[in-house]
């Protein structure tokens, strides 16, 4: 697999679209929606919309939204355009929705479960035959195939991607679609997890309409990929009505075809989706206790004080409140000096207070370290069923050790030799930034915290907190000292995919990426391990493989997670909107909904179910 994985090169703001999904961060805009709480008809300006016909965000969307391109590497449009593992689908949509709480893939443009055949390198999906576009033309096979066929053509990041693993995607007939996988030496498909990754996650775009983008932009790949595409067509219930420096709106699409008896049975209850541009999270939090806000996916310092008043609630109604599926990471970037130490790396993540993080940062939040002691899985049930946390205590850490961090970096050579209280490092002293977006202040308090460790081992840390862009920049490009981000959360890929973001060499060829290993980590077992878990199906098999690579990264620490975390965080007032999703809260199906904003892969399914207080 590795030939093929040499082929990845990824472009910058793919976590442009992403940031939105784990933190509240920041950029400037206005504090407050443009009608008031309780005067649902109050009209100020054109921008306005009725407020008992709009549902109200925070912390989905940071800044103005630059296009609404699939393709595009910088379309900082997180609230319309985000592909993760359970991508967002209030406009365009995917062939299956991921729900994190089963682990389950559920049709929504697909019919039914997708079909391997028996070698798994084959993989057959139906299309729903009532699904169509915002035209009212039908979406068909064709659709899907032209849209991978354009990603591959065109070098987007997926199209990099997913032709890793995927040979081709063909069209027997309007209603089928057929994923052939690429194979290894062996006959076998390089990675069958990659082909079931593909179906919740990548938008399907229509053939007619990406055709039109060419014939404009005269086959231009680079032309083709910054396209604004602000007239697009798309099969989901909402599309674009408000677009600027101040807030977003989406607009429900009456002729969805998700009211068919086949889909949902009816459209969407909030008629518009909307979200004011705030600047930080304390605004944000302002205008979701006065209830402008209907679902806050923001940090929230003290939830439970919120709570207090009976209209505001969490997913969980007592701690931790929200379900923990994620680990923010601190990344090292492997070719600063000191930091190519194996040492200097682990020192500074044994000295870290991870409780305190927990305590201050995280409000409480999460699961300490002790609790669920530390590896490449997250602290679900079935990822700490994969890992022999035994065999990983001698290189695991809980935090605050100050004296076994002194200790490492003595014995490593590592010292103060001219009494300014900073070691040094082949003469010089050790000295970095750790940065995140400005504005992310549940990040920014971790990251304080991280420096502060550093102060009392010796180590130089200062925080950094430019704005957004400019940290996703840094990111990209490998210009940082230290990087706090997150790699992947919950997925039917996972937890591969976290383990591959965190440790394959594959990435160390891009020039620019914001997928994973940012720091230019590199161990040719690593490799190898991850190159055999997607073809293992024996479990006593996987766990031990997975608890090989969390010894690998326990011992040689490229990153370490600050934190576990919510998925996202999912946050709802009730002053204007009710009924909405909670633990054991089910869809028309049965299903039970993850909280997931009611945007994002199965979460969606509770857009059906508000009501409006008053009624």
């Amino acid at each position: 697999m590795r030939r093929h994985l040499q082929k990845i090169f990824m472009v910058v703001a793919v976590a442009a679209m992403m940031g939105s999904l784990f933190v509240g961060c920041g950029s400037s805009g206005t504090t407050g929606n443009s009608t008031k709480t309780g005067d649902s008809k109050a009209v100020t300006d054109k921008n306005s919309t009725p407020r008992d016909e709009t549902l109200y965000f925070n912390g989905q969307q940071w800044g103005a939204i630059n296009d609404w391109n699939p393709l595009s590497s910088n379309s900082n449009n997180a609230l319309g355009v985000t592909q993760k593992d359970s991508s967002r689908t209030l406009s365009y949509e995917t062939l299956y929705m991921y729900n994190m709480l089963d682990a389950k893939m559920y049709p929504l443009l697909a019919k039914g479960n997708p079909v391997w055949n028996d070698a798994h390198t084959i993989l057959t999906v139906k299309i729903n035959k009532d699904a169509k576009w915002s035209d009212g033309t039908t979406v068909t096979a064709d659709d899907v195939v032209y849209t991978f066929d354009t990603n591959v053509k065109y070098q987007s990041s997926a199209g990099l991607d997913y032709s890793t693993y995927i040979e081709s995607v063909k069209a027997p007939d309007a209603s089928t679609v057929v994923f052939t996988a690429k194979l290894n030496s062996s006959g076998q498909a390089v990675n069958p997890l990659k082909l079931e990754e593909y179906l919740p996650k990548q938008f399907v775009m229509q053939k007619a309409y990406i055709k039109k983008v060419e014939a404009r932009d005269n086959n231009d790949a680079t032309k083709i990929k910054t396209d604004k595409m602000d007239d697009f067509v798309a099969s989901g219930p909402y599309k674009p009505y408000i677009s600027n420096d101040q807030k977003v709106v989406f607009k429900r699409n009456d002729s969805y075809w998700g009211k068919a008896t086949s889909m949902w049975g009816k459209l969407p209850v909030p008629k518009y989706i909307a979200q004011n541009l705030f600047k930080d999270n304390a605004s944000g939090d302002t205008a979701f206790k006065a209830g402008e806000v209907d679902v806050s996916q923001q940090f929230i310092s003290n939830v439970a004080s919120m709570m207090s008043g009976g209209k505001i609630s969490t997913y969980l109604p007592e701690s931790p409140y929200y379900v923990a599926a994620t680990m923010p990471t601190a990344w090292y970037n492997l070719k600063k000096p000191g930091l190519d130490q194996v040492a200097v790396r682990k020192a500074i993540a044994m000295a870290v207070d991870y409780d305190q993080i927990i305590k201050t940062a995280m409000g409480g939040y999460s699961p300490s370290f002790t609790d669920v002691p530390r590896s490449l899985m997250n602290p679900t049930k079935g990822e700490q069923a994969l890992v022999d946390q035994s065999a990983l205590k001698s290189v695991q850490w809980a935090g605050n050790d100050i004296d076994g961090a002194k200790k490492l970096l003595d014995a490593a050579g590592i010292k103060d030799t001219n009494g300014d209280g900073i070691r040094e490092y082949n003469g010089k002293n050790l000295s970095f930034k750790a940065e995140c977006p400005q504005g992310w202040s549940d990040w920014n308090a971790s990251l304080e915290i991280v420096a502060a460790a550093g102060k009392k081992i010796g180590i130089d840390i200062q925080t950094y907190f430019p704005d957004a862009n400019t940290f996703y920049d840094d990111l990209s490009n490998k210009n940082f000292d230290i990087a706090m981000w997150s790699p992947s959360g919950a997925g039917i890929s996972n937890p591969w995919t976290r383990a591959y973001g965190i440790l394959s060499s594959s990435y160390n060829s891009m020039k620019t990426q914001m997928l994973g290993n940012y720091g230019g980590f590199s161990n040719a077992r690593a490799d190898q391990l991850l190159e055999l878990i997607p073809h293992e199906t024996d479990q006593a098999k996987l766990k031990s493989y997975y608890t090989e690579l969390s010894n690998i990264y326990l011992t040689q620490v490229p990153s370490f997670a600050l934190m576990y975390r919510p998925e996202v965080f999912y946050t709802v007032n009730e002053s204007v909107w009710t009924n909405f999703p909670q633990q054991g809260s089910k869809s028309k199906q049965g299903i039970e909904i993850p909280p997931y904003d009611l945007t994002d892969g199965y979460g969606i399914a509770g857009l059906y179910s508000l009501k409006l207080t008053s009624k």
